[in-house]
């Protein structure tokens, strides 16, 4: 992996990959639901939504056609604390993959019919989470744990805020935060040098606002334990149960995400062998960690019958408190160290991901492990390591969120 920085300051990370077909470009900006005020819960989200909708070049359908006729997908995501948006294309077509990305970050309209039209498309985004109960109970656990801090927003916004945005926010905030030290721009695949010298010319000479003070979330969020539940007429009872975690640089991260693999991230896990397999209660359950440059979290989730409810949760606790007490074995250490490095080394098989890691690990880290580092971080985490780990998590200090029929027997 080789990086640039361009004379403004934008980054390009790039990793050649000789052996594909395609290239994997992604522009990645420093701006999420983490950096906007309170008047502008969901605007991240909601400028993603609006790249897409046309520029004084091309119109949205044109955008779309473009990138159909060579072959490629965009996509684009919001996250807490980053935008992406990234696209793969066969290697011939980077170039023209790039002009249109560009075309896209620099030219886009913001036309008024067009932001009214596309709130209430996310308006119906937002709606579909609050139908979907495993997404919505997990989004309300946030708002328990970090109830006074923005991360603890959904990354969507809300009706109240999203009714105001209008072209004059739009550009007040892409002044703050779209600005050459904010933006990387990761490439992966086949290509040459030439591609490279393409994107500089493209990204590397606009200028941010010099004269807009920098909005920035100084305060640093503090984890809150607590209990909330929302009554819903459906079949079945959704439970998240939130732990405090680590921050992205913490260096016992490993020792954490292998915590997460043997209590519920895999089918081998405590969680998923003894809820689902042995006693039929759940067909979904598991843990997962969320990890973040100011916080961090580890969440254990559960969907069953209502009636069920009570005795799932009363496991997810027994086994819990029996890893806490008494520790993980060497075996399963070891298993979930296999399957750990397996899956990230199958993970960066694809330009892609490759992509993504590049751009992630420079936009939030600032910082490039190979790959044989990860590894033997992951290789030299001791038992006691995770014990530990375990110890520390699994507190009576937790957060949980719970969306249930009235009927459902609640775990209180």
């Amino acid at each position: 992996m080789k990086k640039i920085i361009c004379g403004n300051g934008v980054r390009i990370v790039h990793e050649k990959m000789p052996y594909s077909r395609s290239v994997a470009i992604g522009i990645w900006i420093k701006a999420g639901s983490l950096d906007e005020t309170k008047a502008e819960w969901g605007l991240s989200h909601f400028i993603e939504h609006m790249l897409f909708k046309g520029t004084t070049n091309r119109s949205a359908k044109a955008i779309a056609e473009q990138f159909d006729r060579i072959g490629g997908d965009i996509n684009a995501y919001t996250s807490k604390e980053m935008t992406c948006f990234y696209t793969t294309v066969l290697d011939y077509h980077a170039e023209k993959a790039i002009a249109i990305l560009a075309d896209m970050f620099f030219h886009s309209l913001f036309d008024e019919a067009d932001i009214r039209k596309e709130k209430s498309v996310i308006l119906d985004e937002i709606a579909s989470v609050e139908d979907t109960p495993d997404d919505d109970v997990d989004e309300r656990l946030w708002s328990i744990m970090y109830p006074d801090h923005p991360i603890g927003r959904s990354i969507g916004g809300i009706k109240e805020t999203l009714n105001k945005f209008n072209r004059e926010m739009i550009g007040d905030y892409m002044s703050r935060l779209y600005v050459p030290e904010n933006i990387v721009i990761s490439i992966a695949g086949n290509y040459d040098e030439k591609l490279i010298d393409f994107i500089e010319h493209q990204f590397g000479v606009f200028k941010g606002n010099e004269e807009v003070t920098n909005f920035t979330v100084e305060e640093q969020p503090v984890y809150k334990s607590g209990f909330t539940i929302k009554h819903k007429d459906i079949e079945q009872a959704h439970i998240c149960i939130g732990y405090p975690g680590l921050v992205l640089k913490d260096k016992r991260l490993h020792d954490l995400i292998l915590l997460d693999s043997i209590v519920g991230g895999t089918m081998s896990s405590r969680l998923f062998q003894d809820i689902r397999e042995e006693q039929g209660l759940a067909y979904s359950v598991f843990s997962y960690y969320s990890s973040y440059t100011m916080v961090g979290s580890f969440v254990i989730y559960g969907g069953t019958s209502p009636e069920q409810l009570e005795k799932m949760v009363a496991t997810m606790d027994r086994i819990t408190g029996q890893i806490k007490s008494d520790g993980v074995t060497e075996l399963e250490l070891s298993n979930a160290k296999e399957q750990l490095i397996g899956s990230f080394l199958l993970g960066l098989e694809s330009t892609e991901s490759r992509m993504h890691r590049n751009g992630k690990n420079e936009l939030v880290l600032n910082e490039h492990k190979t790959i044989d580092e990860v590894v033997s971080l992951i290789d030299n985490v001791r038992l006691t390591d995770v014990n530990q780990m375990a110890y520390e998590t699994f507190t009576d200090d937790r957060a949980i969120s719970i969306i249930a029929p009235k009927s459902a027997a609640l775990p209180l």
